[in-house]
């Protein structure tokens, strides 16, 4: 059995997927991680027996912050929150998604600066280790004061009201809990304020953007390689001295792997013997997707930063010292999932170019036209063209950055939002779309090799051959293409 330990501090990406890579993985709280969680929840029931006022706990929300709360009444307040702030439309973010949510929001609170009970940190870790998964669905957020909607999907839950999928099937939580003999959480004070103050549910997808774009930015350089044999591509272009004289890590990374890839070829060539040099999209490789390599690494930083941040809001750390802050503002977030959504938009226009020199019979050298098996009567992978440009005109819409607008909320006491969740999820859109351009790249690639002949392959490209040859045949007739490119991008995924 897997376990991951939270303890606010040291929760990593790759702890991320390795749990979900794991159906058995269960999280655990540390003892340290209980005493925190302790120590701030007395100070909270310190500030309700003195009567003190303090945001979210003794007072409204957003615009009623001045408004008072009898002691009476400040249970009810958490409860009236989480059930008004249930107003998330559209589609469900993915189970995946949403346990991501879960496992981020519990290491939050295990920093021990949002004054819950250890009871509720209990049934949110009950619910993550028994995959009661709550619907939560993915429009209504503005990403300030946190992903308030979609937090507050996920906190019903634990109150027994709402939705969940458990074992595979959307039920009633208050069915599910039946079942499982689970009694439903009566929020206390802070609880729900708790629980809805984040950043979780842009950070989580955000997570599953960075899986799933770094396997498919690495995929796309064998993938290049490919396409580079089939039109005989200089290998010059790659030289060590030239990526070493610019100085950048992640285009030199680019440059080793194309080598690596090439090596033994038959296919490639020389600068002068064929051509002197290559179009952009192959003699450029090393420079753009190594640009989109880097966007990665800014991208990782600051998902696992916030991952173990403190985003609550108000934050507690004394008796004395209770304040008022903006850690559940996504700005940090927003601007990462913009960037993320450049990078890979490139990766899928540059593929998109190869593509167009594949088929091109004035750009592919000796390969047939559309490498029709027929030309004229079969019209070979001339559409899968035009679906792969389909794809990278509406990546550049959904590039636009969604961290530049801002829409004033709460009769403006919360007049600047990140709409980070927004970003979060038209990365997702563009890295769907940038896997699919990919896999029409390979499904092209693959016949155009073995049209040049596949026995002269490099190696390491070989086996890549050998190994997506089982997924889509050779091209030698027209048929529905969509299934080949569903299978192919569903095998270049990381989260199959």
């Amino acid at each position: 059995m897997t376990v991951l330990e939270l303890t606010g501090e040291d929760l990593t990406i790759e702890m991320i997927k390795d749990f979900l890579g794991n159906s058995d993985a269960v999280v655990e709280i540390t003892e340290e991680g209980y005493r925190k969680i302790n120590a701030s929840r007395k100070i909270v029931e310190n500030i309700i027996r003195e009567g003190k006022t303090i945001y979210g706990i003794t007072t409204g929300f957003g615009l009623f912050c001045d408004v008072l709360i009898s002691k009476e009444k400040a249970i009810d307040l958490q409860a009236n929150l989480i059930r008004s702030h249930c107003c998330g439309v559209g589609r469900p973010f993915s189970e995946d998604a949403v346990l991501v949510m879960m496992i981020l929001r519990l290491n939050t609170l295990v920093k021990g600066h949002s004054g819950v009970t250890a009871d509720l940190a209990d049934q949110l870790k009950m619910y993550i280790n028994e995959r009661i998964i709550p619907k939560v669905p993915e429009q209504g957020s503005l990403g300030a004061s946190g992903d308030l909607a979609p937090l507050a999907h996920i906190a019903i839950t634990l109150m027994g009201e709402g939705e969940v999928y458990y074992e595979g099937e959307l039920r009633q939580t208050a069915d599910v809990l039946e079942v499982l003999g689970i009694t439903p959480l009566a929020l206390r004070e802070k609880e729900g304020l708790a629980m809805i103050n984040g950043t979780q549910p842009m950070t989580a997808q955000g997570v599953l953007n960075y899986i799933e774009a770094e396997h498919l930015m690495e995929a796309s350089l064998w993938i290049a390689a490919l396409t580079h044999q089939a039109l005989n591509g200089i290998t010059d272009a790659y030289n060590e001295k030239i990526h070493a004289s610019r100085g950048y890590t992640a285009q030199i990374y680019a440059a080793e792997r194309m080598r690596e890839y090439l090596e033994g070829s038959r296919l490639t060539t020389r600068q002068g013997e064929v051509r002197v040099q290559d179009a952009y999209s192959i003699r450029c490789i090393p420079q753009v997707h190594g640009a989109s390599f880097q966007t990665l690494e800014y991208v990782k930083d600051k998902l696992e930063t916030e991952m173990n941040a403190a985003n609550d809001n108000p934050l507690i750390f004394s008796e004395d010292e209770v304040f008022s802050g903006g850690n559940f503002h996504g700005q940090p977030i927003a601007i990462a999932m913009d960037l993320l959504k450049i990078g890979a938009a490139e990766i899928a226009n540059i593929s998109e170019r190869r593509i167009e020199r594949l088929v091109n019979p004035a750009l592919n050298g000796d390969l047939p036209a559309f490498l029709s098996p027929e030309e004229g009567f079969q019209s070979g992978a001339m559409i899968l063209q035009y679906a792969a440009a389909s794809l990278v005109s509406e990546n550049k819409t959904l590039a636009h950055p969604a961290s530049v607008d801002s829409i004033p909320s709460s009769a403006n006491q919360e007049d600047h939002v990140s709409m980070g969740t927004i970003g979060a999820r038209h990365a997702r859109d563009i890295i769907d779309n940038m896997r699919n351009v990919l896999a029409i790249e390979l499904l092209i690639a693959l016949t155009a090799v073995e049209l040049k002949g596949k026995e002269k392959l490099s190696p390491k490209t070989r086996e890549k051959f050998e190994e997506y040859r089982l997924v889509a045949d050779f091209i030698e007739k027209d048929r529905v293409f969509s299934m080949d490119i569903e299978n192919l991008s569903l095998a270049l995924s990381a989260v199959k």
